[in-house]
């Protein structure tokens, strides 16, 4: 697919990593709108992290952002949602079980809405229908 979405997967690292792993797992899909490079932070970075996580944004068309049970807690993500808002990229909030008390994170806008994470809606979702 030509002209694919370049995305930033945003997720709670302690508890969500097999999900964003199967997010990842979609842009090899033939008809996947987006192409992912793992920009996750899976060590203490030292320093201003902050600014590591905008450097790593660069270059990115959307953020998705994965929401769990405790997305809510994840400091991280809600930065990195606070980053994109800073730098005015697009982003959404997909849920990460269809089965399970999916959280916004904390920087959430009451705006934002929680998507449901089906093939069809993703591909939609990355290509702006929100």
């Amino acid at each position: 697919m030509a002209n694919k979405k370049r995305v930033f997967i945003s997720f709670d690292y302690d508890n969500d990593s097999d999900a964003k792993m199967l997010l990842a797992g979609q842009a090899r899909n033939e008809d996947s709108p987006f192409d992912f490079k793992d920009a996750s932070v899976k060590d203490h970075l030292p320093g201003d992290w902050k600014e590591k996580v905008r450097r790593r944004m660069d270059n990115i068309d959307v953020v998705i952002v994965l929401c769990g049970e405790k997305t809510h807690t994840a400091k991280g993500v809600s930065a990195e949602v606070e980053i994109a808002r800073e730098k005015g990229m697009e982003y959404f909030l997909l849920r990460a079980y269809a089965e399970k008390n999916c959280t916004k994170p904390t920087a959430a806008l009451s705006s934002d809405k929680l998507y449901a994470w089906t093939w069809d809606n993703l591909k939609k979702l990355v290509g702006g229908s929100r």
